[in-house]
């Protein structure tokens, strides 16, 4: 069916226009963290934002009111979870996955690569995107939290502090 009615459309641009906005309210309320860049939690509430938003516009059984709701809940929980999150490791270690290090000093790691799918053209592709022309001046690269990969440069100091949390790294990488 192409078209119901006039009211359908009016009260998709007003619920839409309405819901928009306040959506925009409640994320620049939530703080910075809410946009920040995703881990599969972040994905979740983000999909579940969306889900909500495009139930709230085409169903005629949602209220405004209860989908404004159910965003406010939404944020409020990623919210929550995100300030557990930096007060209990337990919390974090539930949300956050930890980073892992797929090269090491001009190494390929195979079993950390095939355990995260990554595959060495992914590796060589980040490491030449940091203008890097060969493996071996890589300390380290490093598949974030967030699936990005990151190039850490060899440096003229032994220790690579920015590497101390990422697993693998240390007496046993290489």
């Amino acid at each position: 069916m192409f078209f119901d009615s006039w009211f359908g459309l009016l009260r998709v641009f007003v619920v839409g226009v309405l819901a928009y906005l306040a959506l925009i309210v409640l994320l620049r309320v939530s703080g910075k963290r809410t946009l920040s860049k995703m881990n599969a939690f972040d994905l979740v509430v983000t999909v579940a934002l969306g889900s909500t938003f495009a139930t709230i516009l085409l169903s005629k059984d949602v209220a405004l009111a209860e989908g404004v709701l159910a965003f406010a809940l939404l944020i409020a929980f990623q919210f929550l979870i995100a300030w557990l999150s930096v007060r209990s490791a337990t919390v974090c270690l539930l949300v956050k996955a930890e980073p892992s290090l797929l090269l090491h000093r001009g190494q390929f790691l195979k079993q950390a690569m095939k355990a995260e799918r990554v595959t060495e053209a992914e590796v060589r592709a980040a490491v030449r995107a940091q203008g890097v022309a060969t493996l071996e001046e890589v300390e380290a690269v490093v598949l974030e939290t967030d699936g990005s990969l990151n190039v850490v440069s060899k440096q003229k100091q032994e220790e690579a502090s920015a590497l101390k949390d990422v697993a693998g790294y240390g007496a046993d990488a290489g």
